[in-house]
């Protein structure tokens, strides 16, 4: 008699997962630098991506199918995200790709999902990664182009007519350098020095001694940890009394303790998640953002990261297309290019073929001043 009820149970379970299980695992690849030097923006986007997915499988998956996540670490190298992307596409036959973490990472991958026609959603910022658009490329990350904006229209406003600027010698860099300089006329900006430094400098005093020379109003700095810090740290050191900004790059708390007291008083244009609780209750993003910060806090005992936002968005948008498209990857793409009014972490998403960002300057970014020790928002 046992043997037949535990019989009768086993049935039961296989028909109820049979039920709710009704398609065929939607499988999904991810990309991020969970190790090596820039693990402090990987690693809060792999665990947001793990939650939403293991979230959403508990709800009954997307239209009855779970989703298959499969996660490979490039370490924020750009040979090791070509290596994994290929297996990605080939080997693991994922209908889409979030990440990678990095602009340089991106731009290195980017050629294969092109070739091979996958959906690629990416979690970085520079604007050469959808700027000329191309079809199988999105991402969610606020471009270096609304950044810079943020930053001259406060300049504009405060009577900052001449910038120094130290830009790192990588992707990110690269294209927030070339913004900051094609932007600056059009604010009646005059960038009075142009220094570079190396991911992996230490010490940023000779760039800045020159800088200093030049009697600039403000620095402006554009990267991503640890140089940023350096910067800061080094200007205190040199006596500089300048405005620093940096760029949206350094939106973590791990800047602030690198950075020590010479973060204090830097302002920088972030998303809202670094001051989701002193938003009004009329912004649109505010419900969902605390949302979010309380989820993910619970489960890994710290608030989120404005890099984990990026891969929050990156799935809510990839979600919405699975949700219309189904498993075809060209439908996907295209659902994707058409997603309209997504009220996401970073903003508001409207995509279309000519935009594949979708966000802009109004919903993406506000400006944050760091003030002992914390994120204070700028009115």
């Amino acid at each position: 008699m046992r043997k037949l009820f535990l019989a009768f149970l086993v049935g039961i379970f296989l028909l109820t997962s049979a039920s709710v299980w009704a398609g065929k695992p939607y499988k999904i690849g991810a990309l991020f630098s969970i190790t090596g030097p820039t693990s402090f923006i990987g690693e809060p986007e792999r665990n947001t991506l793990e939650m939403l997915v293991e979230e959403i499988n508990k709800a009954g998956g997307i239209n009855g199918h779970p989703i298959k996540l499969v996660v490979y670490d490039t370490e924020g190298e750009e040979t090791n995200a070509v290596k994994k992307v290929t297996k990605l596409i080939i080997q693991d036959k994922v209908l889409a790709i979030i990440g990678p973490s990095r602009t340089g990472t991106t731009l290195a991958v980017v050629p294969f999902v092109e070739r091979y026609k996958v959906p690629l959603i990416s979690c970085a910022a520079g604007i050469k990664i959808v700027e000329p658009v191309k079809p199988w490329v999105f991402k969610t990350a606020q471009s270096d182009r609304l950044a810079v904006k943020k930053i001259y229209e406060y300049c504009r406003q405060n009577g900052i007519k001449k910038v120094g600027i130290i830009t790192v010698s990588n992707g990110f860099g690269q294209s927030g350098r070339e913004q900051l300089k094609a932007l600056a006329p059009e604010y009646g900006i005059e960038i009075v020095s142009d220094e570079l430094y190396g991911p992996k400098d230490s010490d940023m005093t000779p760039q800045l001694t020159r800088i200093r020379a030049k009697n600039p109003d403000a620095v402006i700095c554009w990267g991503t940890n640890p140089g940023p810090a350096t910067v800061a740290k080094n200007m205190k050191q040199l006596g500089m009394k300048q405005q620093l900004f940096m760029s949206h790059g350094v939106a973590s708390k791990r800047f602030i303790a690198l950075a020590g007291d010479a973060a204090e008083g830097i302002i920088l244009p972030a998303g809202k998640i670094l001051v989701a609780d002193q938003l009004p209750d009329s912004d649109p993003q505010k419900k969902l953002l605390l949302d979010y910060i309380a989820k993910y806090k619970a489960r890994y005992g710290e608030e989120p990261s404005t890099f984990g936002g990026h891969a929050y968005d990156a799935f809510l948008l990839l979600k919405t297309a699975l949700e219309k498209a189904g498993a075809d990857k060209a439908k996907i793409r295209e659902a994707l290019e058409n997603v309209k009014g997504i009220v996401g972490i970073h903003g508001i998403f409207n995509m279309s073929p000519t935009d594949h960002n979708g966000l802009d300057e109004k919903t993406a970014f506000v400006l944050i001043r760091i003030e002992n020790g914390n994120w204070k928002l700028m009115k």
